[in-house]
């Protein structure tokens, strides 16, 4: 005789199994980031208490180290809050949201920012191949603009200018 229903002997074996999946599935593993040498700063536990749950869709998970966020498996962005802010300097600086962000290395699948004007200096590794830097950074400024500003990125024809010395 063929039954509509399962029996409940097989669901018995199927519902413990159902309910277990989106644990499993949770169960991505923490992704090992060093920490930023400031990691500890009171500050940086505001800035990444207050970090997107995703972006562009992907999800944040776990990460190894404190100051630390990561987005999606394999990850398309990193996050370290702590970093040591870096001196004026001639590398591109980028706008977004209000945040400054010195574009500080660009290979073809790691691109390096790192807030400019803030302390603790916030840094973020992305895949452009993943994901845009506009994205990400749109998505990371607000979190990041607790941080008290108190220096700007200029551009030249805002630089203070130096006077010529005298030939000697």
């Amino acid at each position: 005789m063929l039954r509509d229903r399962p029996s409940r002997r097989a669901l018995r074996r199927v519902v413990p199994l159902a309910l277990l999946a989106p644990v499993l599935a949770a169960c991505t593993p923490a992704l090992i980031v060093d920490p930023a040498p400031n990691a500890h700063d009171p500050a940086c536990a505001d800035v990444m208490l207050r970090m997107p749950d995703e972006i562009d869709g992907t999800p944040d998970r776990d990460t190894s180290s404190q100051g630390t966020e990561a987005w999606g498996d394999p990850a398309i962005a990193i996050a370290r809050c702590g970093m040591e802010p870096p001196a004026p300097t001639t590398d591109r600086c980028v706008t977004v949201d209000g945040v400054d962000w010195i574009s500080t290395e660009e290979a073809a699948d790691s691109w390096t920012f790192v807030t400019y004007g803030r302390t603790p200096a916030v840094e973020v590794i992305l895949d452009p191949q993943k994901v845009s830097g506009a994205t990400v950074l749109s998505s990371v400024s607000p979190a990041v603009a607790l941080l008290e500003e108190t220096s700007a990125c200029v551009g030249a024809h805002d630089a203070e200018q130096v006077p010529e010395l005298p030939e000697e």
